[in-house]
């Protein structure tokens, strides 16, 4: 098991992606520190994954507030002795439109949630990484912050991301002699709710079957399915893994090849 005797915190656990990485990372063998806004969310999720609670424990969080960012990290240790390692899921994505109609009120709140709330986070962490001889920072980014999707504009998430993305660079050189490796996987569209939602809303709105919805999506990728929430839960499990000792700095695009770097 990848992660077996390793102690993860995710961040932004809810019925999709952040599910799949806590579920995927139990399943290997970790201890897992879920964290979100919102209660019901994270005991739903918890309760899924272990129903014995031997190996989950969570705290509603808001990465937007250091002293909660400390308390989940606290957590961490408090109940399983230390941090391997930290996967950021949390985000704020529900802000559409690009330049022209920007509310800058609005991106600044995309910004301190996305890309300030993920520093807040694993600084919080970093005590605790160092003292087990360093670990793993795994970012979720999204491919929209290197190619904007025709279908949806959300300049302000890709700005985030982005942002995200070249704050990695610095942290991987200046965490790395801790032996802390920081990286990202950065999504495409990825079948989980979020576009299970867009589908079936472009699908009513045009007046035609959802498999035609998606069939506009998949005709895009080199594999002919999108990718899915478990296909990049499974990529941060291997980035949060010792078997990726040996990167760090690097972006991870899972995309059914969508777009190829």
């Amino acid at each position: 098991m990848l992660l077996e005797n390793k102690t993860v915190i995710v961040s932004g656990v809810g019925a999709g992606l952040g599910h799949q990485v806590a579920a995927a990372c139990v399943r290997d063998g970790a201890s897992v520190v879920l964290g979100a806004r919102t209660e019901a969310n994270l005991a739903e999720s918890a309760a899924r994954i272990d129903p014995s609670g031997g190996r989950t424990a969570w705290r509603a969080t808001d990465i937007g507030d250091e002293a909660q960012c400390e308390a989940l990290a606290a957590l961490a240790v408090e109940r399983f002795g230390g941090i391997d390692a930290v996967i950021h899921v949390a985000a704020l994505d529900s802000l559409f439109g690009g330049l022209r109609d920007a509310d800058f009120a609005s991106w600044r709140d995309v910004v301190d949630v996305n890309l300030f709330g993920t520093l807040r986070m694993t600084r919080a962490c970093l005590p605790s990484l160092a003292a087990r001889g360093g670990g793993s920072v795994v970012i979720i980014g999204t491919q929209s912050s290197v190619a904007a999707p025709t279908q949806v504009q959300q300049a302000a998430y890709a700005a985030s991301k982005g942002g995200l993305v070249s704050a990695m660079y610095s942290l991987a050189r200046e965490l790395g002699p801790e032996r802390i490796r920081v990286n990202t996987v950065q999504p495409g569209w990825m079948w989980g709710p979020p576009v299970e939602a867009y589908v079936r809303f472009q699908a009513q709105t045009e007046g035609i079957p959802e498999s035609e919805v998606l069939g506009r999506l998949t005709e895009r990728m080199a594999l002919p399915e999108l990718a899915t929430d478990a296909d990049v839960a499974e990529s941060a499990v291997f980035l949060a893994s010792d078997r990726a000792r040996a990167i760090t700095g690097q972006s991870l695009l899972v995309n059914a090849g969508e777009l190829m770097r």
